[in-house]
Formats: C-alpha cells, sequence, structure tokens
C-alpha cells in the first residue's frame, strides 16, 4: 500500500467534474474486474452533484455493470426526505435515478420525517454498514469515497473543533449544533472514511485554497479536518486552478 497523496489541477469547474467523471467510470469498471462488487461513498455539495451529473452525460455511463455497485452517502443533512438540499435526493437526480442499480444497492441516511430520531438514524447506519460487512467488520470495503472540502476544512459533517472530528470509536455520528445550515446532521467518523482504498477530494474555488494549502502543509486534522483525510491505497485532491492557489508546486501531479 502506497498511502500517496497528490494534487491534479484542471483549469476549471466543468473541465474537473468531467476529468473526474470519466476517472470514477475507468475506475470502477477495473475495480470490478477484481471484485464481485464495489462500495462507493458520495458526497453533495456543489462539485459532488457536478461529478455525479458528468458521470450520467458520459457516453461511457453504461459501461459499468452499475448491478453490482453499491451506494452509500459520507454525511447527510437532516431534512426531510423530499428537500432539496438532501444529498441523496440530489444523487438520485444527478446519476442514480438514470442507471440500472438495484433499490436494495442505494444505501441512505433515514430522513428528518421518518419515524426515527436523528441518534435512532445515526444507529441505523451504522447497522446498516455493519450488515453489509464482512468478517465481523463493522462497515464494508469502500472502494471509492468522494468528498468535497468546505472553506473551513470540514469533510463531510466533521467540522473543526467539534466532537465529530475526534470520534474515533463510532462508525456514524448524530452532528448537533453545525456551523452550517442545517444544524443537525449524520456524518460517518474519520476512521470510517480512512479506511476507504481510494479517497478522491473534489474542491473548487479560490475558498477552499487555504484549506487546502493547510491539509497539505499538515495542518492538525481537529483543526483543518480535511488534513486528516488519507486513503488506505492513495488520496487524490481533483482541484481547480482557482483551488490550488496554495499548492506547493511538488504536489502537483502531472494531469491524467
Amino acid at each position: 500500500m502506497t498511502n500517496e497523496r497528490r494534487v491534479l489541477v484542471h483549469p476549471d469547474k466543468a473541465a474537473l467534474a468531467a476529468s473526474v467523471a470519466a476517472r470514477f467510470l475507468t475506475k470502477t469498471v477495473d475495480i470490478l474486474d477484481d471484485v464481485d462488487t464495489a462500495n462507493v461513498v458520495l458526497t453533495g455539495g456543489t462539485m459532488g452533484i457536478a461529478v455525479l451529473d458528468a458521470v450520467n452525460g458520459s457516453a461511457a455511463r453504461d459501461s459499468v455493470d452499475w448491478g453490482r455497485v453499491h451506494f452509500w452517502w459520507g454525511d447527510e443533512r437532516w431534512v426531510p426526505r423530499d428537500d432539496p438540499e438532501r444529498n441523496e435526493r440530489q444523487a438520485r437526480h444527478a446519476l442514480l435515478d438514470h442507471i440500472k442499480v438495484p433499490a436494495a444497492n442505494i444505501h441512505a441516511f433515514a430522513a428528518s420525517d421518518d419515524d426515527v430520531d436523528l441518534d435512532g438514524a445515526a444507529a441505523a447506519y451504522a447497522d446498516e454498514l455493519a450488515k453489509h460487512a464482512g468478517g465481523g467488520a463493522a462497515h464494508p470495503r469502500f472502494d471509492i469515497t468522494f468528498l468535497g472540502v468546505g472553506p473551513d476544512g470540514h469533510i463531510a459533517s466533521l467540522f473543526p473543533d467539534a466532537a465529530g472530528i475526534r470520534e474515533t470509536q463510532a462508525s456514524v455520528v448524530a452532528v448537533r449544533n453545525s456551523p452550517k445550515p442545517p444544524p443537525e446532521r449524520l456524518s460517518l467518523t474519520r476512521p470510517v472514511l480512512n479506511a476507504s482504498e481510494r479517497i478522491w477530494l473534489v474542491l473548487a474555488g479560490a475558498d477552499k485554497a487555504s484549506a487546502l494549502g493547510l491539509a497539505l502543509a499538515g495542518a492538525a486534522y481537529t483543526e483543518v479536518p480535511v488534513a486528516g483525510a488519507k486513503g488506505r491505497k492513495r488520496t487524490v485532491f481533483f482541484v481547480d486552478q482557482d483551488a490550488a492557489g496554495e499548492v506547493p508546486e511538488n504536489l502537483i501531479a502531472p494531469s491524467y
């Protein structure tokens, strides 16, 4: 395992989304050549959904056997199921409703209008993760985990100096008093995210440059959570030119 980290810079948001989508399709085909099923963790946010839109619009979309792919989420906003801010709803609209993926392969968090409270929803998702894990593990093997990054450096719904980023035992946390609305959320924890084979962080905009620069400079993950995102095999930062403003030249990899 190389535990490699690298930064791939793209000229703009459109090129960024298209490049990540193409890479995702190619890598998923490769993964399915080696294993029976693939597990992918999705994210929300502007770029996360832009990537799914680009996957849906790709001529290579149906080269993937989607029936062998399971979709999970790194976090979710505690809002009603039909709320346009819900990550699941956005992902379905962008991609999942357009591909041949069985309903049983889509593992969404509970919603605020379901018959469960926030803590119960966290426990239910932890149970779902364990149900699909092998060998008594707490969660399945994640092949690709997508993460967005906030201007404050947060990933999933793990925020700077908050309890969630420090959690090491639970696989899922209930988040309250989020500094970014809505205040209540659900999130995978850092150890679970970092158990992924590959973490792909997709970020764009000059407002992300400082967080990215701090992460690559070795900031404490409790203060800049993205600094603590490290896949077991590889960690790739897919960024646009604006977000790369504070990245040292020696960390920028040649484009694919």
